[in-house]
């Protein structure tokens, strides 16, 4: 077995294992993620933080491709694009390309066609994106960013205060509003609401 697919093999166990299974789309990400690392020359998974991941949806396929990165939310090396599409672009933060990397439209079919005695379609498309040819999985295209990696980043040690809630905000997520420090809920933002605690209601949070 070449080194290439023993590589692979372990790193389909690795994600296999966040699952309890493997599934088509772990094979996708996990296969996209070490295609980007060798466009970009890059260790795989990457030993450092210089490869940036951008991935366009949750779930199975975000685990492969975090495990053939080692992009990930704790790392801060990985952010969530929520398109609902098996896709991602990877940024070389030394050299500042950017490639976006997703399945042929066709792969459905040229996976029938390279596994067709499997007993189900399922199970043709998770053997064949193991071995099939990279160019018959992918399409790969130079993307420029209409973001800053910069800002994505921000810096170490920089925290403020919301004048609203009070809470610290880190990583430069603030808003200024009329001279004030806003966080990103409190400007109006939020993706939640407080509720209105009412003394007819059961209390649901417990103490700690």
């Amino acid at each position: 077995m070449s080194s290439k697919m023993t590589q692979l093999d372990e790193l389909l166990q690795a994600s296999a294992a966040l699952h309890n299974h493997l599934c088509p789309r772990q094979v996708l990400g996990v296969r996209m993620g070490m295609y980007a690392a060798e466009i970009f020359g890059i260790e795989c998974p990457q030993p450092k933080k210089r490869l940036f991941t951008f991935v366009e949806m949750d779930g199975c396929f975000a685990d492969g491709v975090a495990v053939a990165t080692r992009c990930t939310l704790g790392h801060r090396t990985l952010r969530l694009m929520d398109y609902g599409k098996v896709a991602a672009t990877f940024v070389d933060t030394d050299s500042e390309r950017s490639i976006r990397i997703r399945p042929r439209l066709d792969v459905r079919s040229r996976a029938a066609l390279c596994k067709p005695d499997e007993r189900s379609r399922w199970h043709s498309q998770l053997e064949a994106y193991q071995v099939m040819p990279l160019a018959e999985l992918f399409e790969v295209e130079v993307v420029s960013l209409s973001l800053s990696i910069e800002d994505i980043i921000s810096r170490p040690g920089v925290r403020v205060n919301c004048s609203i809630c009070g809470e610290e905000i880190l990583n430069e997520r603030e808003f200024m509003i009329e001279g004030s420090v806003l966080c990103r809920a409190c400007a109006g933002d939020g993706y939640y609401q407080a509720a209105m605690v009412s003394h007819s209601v059961p209390k649901l949070i417990p103490e700690f």
